[in-house]
């Protein structure tokens, strides 16, 4: 059978991709811990506000120094035995938390599953990296992104129904999903860590971006501005994407009241099904041009999706909007991966790809923070034209790096 035009893309990948595709599909399918640990420590322990706060905090600050210990294990000892170790570590620090009721041990063996997986994330990135060639990479990313929305999309949600009932399945089911997709990345998947023999072939004779390179990843950032730029630009987005959680459920309440709740989970439907169902075109649409040019785009929807909410007031708009910013997610998490592995030398994915989510998670973490105290002197309705300046500043920029890559 003949697949859709929008779907061939995918077809010829490296038959790893399409296992790690299932792996993701499985192992997002049982998210059920991490999403709902707020929730745990307030009504399950009893934690006020306050206290609760610190260890999700904990929880996400011990994910910066794993990623970065992460990166360089990738790149110094091998990319699926990291993935796998460290990986199923923190499947393993789960179980416990399913026989120890209200302990106070739970939050801490939580921030210990962070941790390990903090220390697998660099990992994925760079098995992908090593499989697939630069206009293979577009396609091979979208298809790891699609996966994880198709397994979050229903996770949380059973994840939902177990939390009042059944909260022991909940750490088991997290840990047993965990242990699936570690079993099809172990059983079906090729180490791809490029060996010493293809690294001393690189040095003397690659001419590509991808070339191995000597010394610490400081230094070979200090080779590519370009990169550099890239990477440092993208903050300006993920400080306008870090309003989905924080300033968007703000302004609903406001302008709805009682409403607001129940109208952002409609909202967090339409970004969930959006990118479901259009991954895949926009990738096809997409897909001859450059990264720099579809970030630019990105930059162009975004704006348009969260800089232009102060202008309706309808919900119906609000929906209308969601739908641009989530094609602005797309186009953002597909090429970001992209860009970066077309750029990045094959000794130094590890560490690269270590560094770029942290730059990122820097404006997610800002972000709200920013927003907050703009809100209280100001108007949740203000946030939205800074939210167009950025999102405009992102595309202009974006475009320029393309305009140097011509």
């Amino acid at each position: 059978m003949k697949l859709p035009r929008f779907l061939q893309r995918y077809s010829g990948l490296n038959r790893s991709i399409y296992f790690l595709f299932l792996a993701q599909i499985v192992n997002s399918l049982g998210h059920f811990v991490h999403p709902f640990i707020t929730l745990y420590l307030t009504q399950k322990m009893g934690m006020d506000v306050g206290l609760a706060g610190f260890y999700v905090f904990l929880s996400a600050v011990v994910w910066v120094p794993a990623t970065l210990i992460g990166g360089r294990l990738v790149d110094r000892v091998a990319r699926k035995k990291v993935m796998i170790g460290a990986q199923s570590t923190a499947a393993i620090t789960l179980v416990p938390c399913a026989f120890l009721g209200t302990s106070i041990v739970v939050p801490w063996l939580l921030i210990l599953s962070s941790f390990f997986q903090g220390i697998a994330d660099p990992a994925n990135d760079s098995m992908i990296s090593d499989m697939t060639r630069p206009e293979e990479r577009k396609a091979a990313f979208s298809l790891l992104y699609l996966g994880y929305n198709i397994g979050f999309s229903i996770g949380p949600m059973i994840a939902g129904f177990l939390f009042n009932d059944y909260l022991p399945l909940l750490f088991l089911g997290d840990a047993i999903t965990t242990g699936i997709a570690l079993v099809l990345v172990a059983t079906f998947t090729r180490e791809t860590k490029p060996s010493k023999e293809k690294i001393r072939e690189s040095l003397e004779s690659d001419v590509s971006a991808e070339k191995a390179e000597k010394g610490s990843v400081f230094s070979v950032l200090a080779k590519r501005p370009r990169l550099v730029a890239f990477m440092f630009t993208n903050i300006l987005l993920s400080l306008v994407f870090s309003q989905t959680l924080f300033g968007l459920p703000l302004l609903l309440v406001a302008r709805f009241g009682d409403s607001g709740p129940k109208f952002f989970g409609i909202l967090m439907l339409v970004n969930t099904l959006t990118i479901i169902l259009l991954t895949a075109p926009i990738i096809h649409v997409t897909d001859k041009l450059k990264p720099t040019l579809s970030m630019s785009l990105s930059g162009l929807f975004c704006a348009l999706g969260f800089g232009f909410i102060h202008l309706f007031p309808s919900f119906v708009m609000i929906l209308v909007l969601t739908v641009s910013w989530s094609i602005a997610e797309i186009l953002s998490a597909t090429n970001i991966s992209t860009y970066i592995a077309n750029h990045s030398p094959m000794t130094h994915r590890g560490r690269i790809n270590a560094i770029v989510p942290l730059i990122m998670f820097s404006g997610h973490a800002v972000g709200p923070r920013l927003a907050g105290w703009f809100i209280r002197s100001h108007s949740v309705e203000a946030i939205w034209p800074i939210a167009l300046t950025l999102s405009l500043s992102a595309a202009v920029i974006f475009y320029m790096l393309h305009l140097l890559e011509r």
